[in-house]
């Protein structure tokens, strides 16, 4: 039986290697809006996050965030994806 790929994709904050499924997806659409894909398949460019704070504030503080998409984010957009990344 062959052994199937595993997609590893990195993460923003720590700049770790993990499994994709590990890993929770920050995707940005067509319109410009900023979310978080909780299922990993929404149209649009993403980009990959630890499922911790901690990784987030290190994302936010290096601007690796707005480094992914070339586009400056406003304090709420980033407060939102916190918030959502708690729950």
């Amino acid at each position: 039986m062959k052994t199937r790929k595993i997609p590893m994709r990195m993460c923003l904050g720590c700049r770790s290697m993990f499994p994709k499924k590990e890993l929770t997806r920050i995707v940005q659409d067509k319109d410009g809006n900023v979310s978080l894909d909780a299922t990993g398949k929404k149209q649009g460019r993403g980009a990959y996050i630890c499922r911790n704070s901690q990784c987030l504030k290190k994302a936010v503080k290096a601007r690796a965030i707005q480094k992914a998409f070339e586009l400056p984010f406003s304090s709420d957009v980033l407060a939102q994806i916190q918030k959502e990344l708690e729950d």
